[in-house]
């Protein structure tokens, strides 16, 4: 296996904004709360740090803000992945410029694409040689699943170190992994798959979770890796009420909703994201409340 960005939690970190933009503050103390927290990784502009809103000038300011906050004391994974090959390239450019680590590609959403497509979108990402390269499937956002044959074939391109699979699907996951051997890591997307994935020898998650949740999603990843499978199946299975509730609604209102009760940034989302119903935050409430994550 290629040497693998982390093993463990790895947050996809929120973008906290303000009235004019990014609340670098907010942004700075989630990367430093996170880090403390013994979170091994940080993906910057992910899914959940609401990307498709912001300019690639934006895009780089919070990108540019969690390298800087990190220090060097965890990776850093650039959120780079869209439906347009030579944006892509163009933002890991401009990620490795200013320090980046990885990259996390998401598969092409809305064309979408054929196997051969796929082949030939992250052979360019991979030739162009800015990055190493996490791929991320999540067909719940693209329309687009990652045939398992697709990323045998990927996981053989120099560049490609990862695959974050959230397709929840365990038994595709199964055939990806026989596929691949051990050529590329595999990390969960979905936090209530950690077990399951790191069982099967998954090296960790990339999670929502522990935007909310650091210390915990540490503890289980922790456990799968020294070997604690039932004292990490009890933790899968009492964060699983947290975990439902956390995606109630599209993701990240959820988990900004929880974060601003925990006073760490504001309930604030871009269009066409609106804050979280009234009545689900009261059922996000009560869970963390169950777990202590509330003041």
């Amino acid at each position: 296996m290629r040497t693998p960005i982390f093993t463990g939690a790895c947050t996809a970190l929120v973008t906290p904004f303000d009235r004019d933009g990014i609340d670098a503050a907010a942004l700075i103390n989630l990367v430093n709360w996170q880090i403390d927290s013994g979170i091994a990784a940080l993906v910057a502009c992910g899914t959940t740090g609401e990307p498709s809103t912001m300019e690639d000038d934006e895009w780089a300011l919070a990108l540019d803000t969690i390298i800087k906050a990190a220090r060097g004391r965890v990776p850093v994974i650039a959120g780079t992945g869209g439906n347009n090959t030579a944006h892509v390239i163009r933002l890991a450019r401009r990620a490795r410029e200013l320090g980046a680590d990885a990259q996390l590609c998401v598969t092409p959403y809305y064309n979408k694409s054929t196997h051969a497509g796929l082949i030939a979108h992250y052979k360019a990402i991979s030739q162009d040689g800015s990055l190493p390269v996490i791929i991320y499937n999540v067909p719940s956002r693209t329309g687009l699943n990652l045939a398992p044959e697709t990323l045998a074939e990927l996981a053989k391109l120099d560049q490609v170190a990862g695959v974050k699979e959230a397709s929840g699907d365990i038994i595709r996951l199964t055939d990806m992994m026989r596929l691949c051997g051990d050529s590329i890591a595999f990390y969960t997307g979905s936090d209530e798959t950690v077990v399951p994935l790191m069982a099967l020898g998954g090296l960790g998650v990339i999670s929502v979770l522990s935007n909310i949740a650091p210390l915990e999603t540490v503890q289980l990843t922790n456990a799968m890796l020294s070997g604690e499978i039932q004292r990490a199946a009890a933790l899968q299975k009492q964060l699983m009420p947290l975990i439902h509730a956390l995606f109630m609604e599209v993701n990240p209102i959820p988990v900004k909703a929880g974060l601003a009760m925990m006073g760490k940034l504001d309930d604030r989302l871009r269009l066409p994201l609106v804050s979280m119903g009234e009545s689900n935050r009261a059922v996000l409430k009560a869970e963390m409340s169950k777990l202590g994550l509330l003041p």
